[in-house]
């Protein structure tokens, strides 16, 4: 779905004039699909995962990992190798802002749109002596097990970026839930198997070297020279040379009236500057006198790392998982449950401590993304006052009307950031309209539109969801093909999706595509991508349980958002696992489940596919929320220990790191364990585990998800560290490390090295991963039919 056909992407100043035009008809036309299924009722639930690799090209001569830009020939290679699903166009992933649907195992070929060459973009060909020559349909074929579809690989922002997805959805028995890591890993060989004996695919959420200046970062070797972009570090060639991609770039920056700006600040060790003025900026470039004189101008901020392209956040690799509920009721309530978890997860995840070739005081890429597509003018971000209504519509007349260039309203956020609002339902007993305590900003025409009444022309919608659609469409669209300007609003949705996906909040709620043949869909966005597919697949069941836990259980986390916003800024916090405390919700029991998938759930005994928690903690399953109660009052600040594990065994010990490193202050001790008996929580992991057993499952099957599910409880107690912390580790006891913050190339190369060798098995990482993970890995490698490039 969205703006999927090739064509010709109009430059910001046509753009604007057209945003109210792409704005009422995007509204007609979730309308006309709303009513056609808002009574859609009896999905299966099913989910699909999205994983992200950074194919790295390794010159061993020069100790350099670099980015590898062949990505349309890498999935040129893919694709007539997969054999029939060489026919088939290319998805682009809405996660760079393509305005169309993202290639999850729940797509349609429909949905896809022919991957094509900017002309003002070329890359050199390959050497045809690099090439791996027995890259064949027949090759690709034999890496599939007779029973698994092919899995398929899509373009990303990033030239030096794959995606990839299973050939089809999976369910949620749990042995297919097993089955996953092993899906994950078939796509990373079969990739690695198509790719020159030099390159590699590795899940790295973002590479510490990209827009380095002391060296080359890319294969092959750009000026950062772009127009596009017009940034100091990053090549324009590095991006995606579909027409969308460099518009899309280009219109970011136009409307915000600069270039976007970055700012992570820098890790301060024994040996860095103070105050640190990064030494590697171009302070005096001219090539773009406007843009080039922003950094000296007070863009590049001191002590922090300074970035100044989309490429920067839109470059950096994730893991995403799409659920289908069986009515747009249960994803509601999924997305709302889902709401809250997002912080902690970004926190469990954390694999992003380094970018521009230095160590970031954070642990993670959220912040980063946010920053480099936030095209909100000063006004608009509250830095100079709003027009008057008098000097806006004169700009209106000076510009050829249209609705577009911003400065209608304060915007609080990007439009990368933290989920705004919860859509709870009406009949929802748990839901109070405090917990939106945020100021939303909406379109007040679009709301009363969408909660007019039918008969009179609206949608009757209620106000959860007309104020979410509403804030969603206080944006501009940032790209139109000149061709889909005017669109059937009977059988189209490309106005609608050119808003709703370049919104990109923690979680997405998404209604279903216009052909039918795919239900309300809800999905999970924060993560940050992990080196290994164990653990990608840990994180991905563990994600998808809690959905059936939430529904089983009746489970309310319902919260004050303006209090998940701040546990999004901790969790960016340098292991935050250790130094933060998280807002959650005391008391998360509500009763019985009120919307079940259809089909049937393995385990339950009266075949409704509702299991009552019972003796829980001492905790017996409650009503929804007590009214009468102070929302704040409801909640509790919490570690992730205790949020995963349960504070009951928290408050029993203090959590101390291998390393040595002191844990949180205020850890809590036997002495206190009666003063905080109100603050006592089950666990999420406790949760899962105790729906897991509820079930009728085979002893392996349960070890196995039991693996999976240990990992998250190690990284949340500590005795297995982050992604993020384990980088900073390895570089900072790297001989060639000076102190001083530097991740130099001979750090990188190493680095990226041995992350590939710790996911296969070759090396033990026994601080980041379980003991058992390098066996098992070979053992997987060994049972595997792939063959090695030669």
């Amino acid at each position: 779905m969205g703006l999927l056909s090739a064509g010709t992407p109009l430059d910001w100043d046509d753009t604007r004039v057209l945003a109210d035009h792409v704005r009422a008809h995007g509204i007609t036309q979730f309308l006309n699909l709303y009513q056609r299924i808002k009574t859609r009722r009896g999905d299966s639930f099913l989910w699909g995962d999205e994983i992200e690799y950074i194919v790295c090209v390794l010159d061993h001569e020069n100790r350099n990992a670099k980015l590898s830009l062949r990505q349309e020939e890498i999935l040129a290679v893919l694709d007539k190798a997969a054999g029939a699903n060489a026919e088939l166009p290319k998805p682009i992933s809405d996660e760079a802002g393509s305005g169309a649907q993202e290639p999850t195992a729940m797509s349609s070929a429909a949905e896809t749109i022919p991957f094509e060459r900017s002309a003002a973009q070329p890359l050199p060909p390959p050497p045809a002596s690099t090439a791996n020559a027995s890259s064949t349909t027949k090759s690709t074929a034999s890496l599939v097990a007779d029973d698994d579809d092919i899995p398929t690989f899509h373009p990303e922002y990033g030239r030096y970026m794959l995606e990839s997805t299973p050939g089809r959805p999976y369910g949620v028995s749990l042995r297919q839930l097993i089955r996953v890591e092993a899906n994950m890993r078939k796509r990373r060989q079969i990739a690695r198997f198509h790719l020159r004996p030099n390159e590699m695919p590795i899940t790295l959420t973002s590479f510490p070297r990209l827009g380095v200046t002391d060296g080359p970062f890319t294969e092959p070797e750009f000026e950062a020279n772009g127009n596009a972009s017009r940034s100091l570090f990053l090549p324009d060639q590095l991006i995606n040379t579909h027409p969308r991609f460099p518009t899309l770039t280009a219109n970011i920056r136009k409307r915000r009236g600069a270039k976007v700006a970055i700012n992570m600040p820098v890790f301060v060790d024994k040996n860095t500057p103070q105050p640190f003025i990064d030494p590697s900026i171009p302070w005096d470039r001219s090539i773009f006198p406007k843009e080039d004189a922003e950094a000296k101008a007070g863009a590049a901020k001191e002590n922090h790392i300074y970035m100044d392209a989309m490429g920067f956040g839109m470059g950096c690799c994730c893991l995403q998982v799409t659920f289908q509920a069986c009515s747009i009721e249960e994803a509601r309530t999924i997305y709302d449950a889902l709401v809250p978890i997002g912080p902690l997860m970004l926190a469990l995840t954390a694999a992003s401590p380094a970018y521009r070739g230095y160590l970031a005081d954070v642990d993670c890429r959220w912040n980063v993304i946010s920053a480099a597509v936030d095209d909100r003018t000063p006004a608009e971000r509250g830095l100079s006052p709003l027009p008057t209504p008098e000097e806006r519509a004169q700009y209106e007349a000076a510009h050829g009307g249209g609705g577009g260039g911003g400065c209608r309203m304060r915007m609080h956020k990007s439009r990368y950031d933290s989920v705004d609002s919860y859509l709870g339902t009406p009949t929802d007993p748990a839901f109070r309209q405090e917990y939106n305590d945020n100021p939303l900003e909406v379109d007040e025409d679009i709301k009363a539109r969408l909660m007019r009444p039918i008969a009179e022309g609206g949608g009757g919608l209620d106000a959860s969801l007309a104020s979410h659609l509403a804030h969603l469409f206080i944006r501009d669209p940032l790209v139109i093909f000149s061709e889909r300007i005017d669109q059937d609003d009977e059988t189209s949705t490309d106005h609608f999706e050119n808003l709703q996906s370049t919104n990109w909040q923690t979680i997405r709620f998404k209604p279903p595509p216009p052909d039918g043949t795919i239900g309300w869909r809800v999905e999970f966005r924060s993560m940050e991508v992990q080196v290994t597919d164990f653990e990608n697949a840990a994180f991905s069941v563990f994600i998808v349980l809690l959905t059936r836990a939430i529904q089983s259980f009746g489970l309310n986390f319902y919260m004050p958002i303006s209090k998940v916003d701040v546990n999004m800024q901790r969790a960016h916090v340098r292991d935050a696992i250790h130094k933060s405390k998280f807002f959650f919700r005391r008391q998360v029991f509500r009763g019985r489940s009120r919307h079940n998938s259809a089909g049937p759930r393995e385990g339950t005994s009266d075949g409704s596919g509702t299991v009552t928690p019972t003796d829980l903690d001492g905790e017996a399953s409650g009503p929804g929320s007590d009214q009468s109660v102070p929302v704040d009052e409801e909640l509790a600040e919490y570690t992730i220990d205790e949020l995963m594990n349960g504070k009951k065994a928290r408050s029993s010990r203090t959590t101390k790191r291998k390393d040595g490193e002191a844990g949180l202050e205020g850890s809590t001790t036997d002495e206190d364990e009666d003063e905080e008996a109100d603050d006592s929580f089950p666990g999420l992991l406790v949760l899962v585990n105790n729906y897991v057993d509820s079930l009728n499952v085979d002893l392996s099957t349960r070890a196995e998800i039991g693996r999976y599910l240990d990992l998250l409880s190690a990284r949340a107690s500590g005795s297995l560290i982050t992604t993020a912390t384990w980088m900073r580790d390895y570089v900072r006891s790297h001989p060639d490390y000076k102190f001083d913050s530097v991740v130099s190339q001979g750090i990188n190369y190493d680095m990226i090295l041995e992350l590939d060798k710790i996911e296969r098995g070759e090396v033990e990482a026994p601080t980041l991963l379980p003991d058992f993970y390098a066996k098992r890995r070979r053992e997987a490698e060994a049972r595997s039919t792939v063959g090695k490039p030669q």
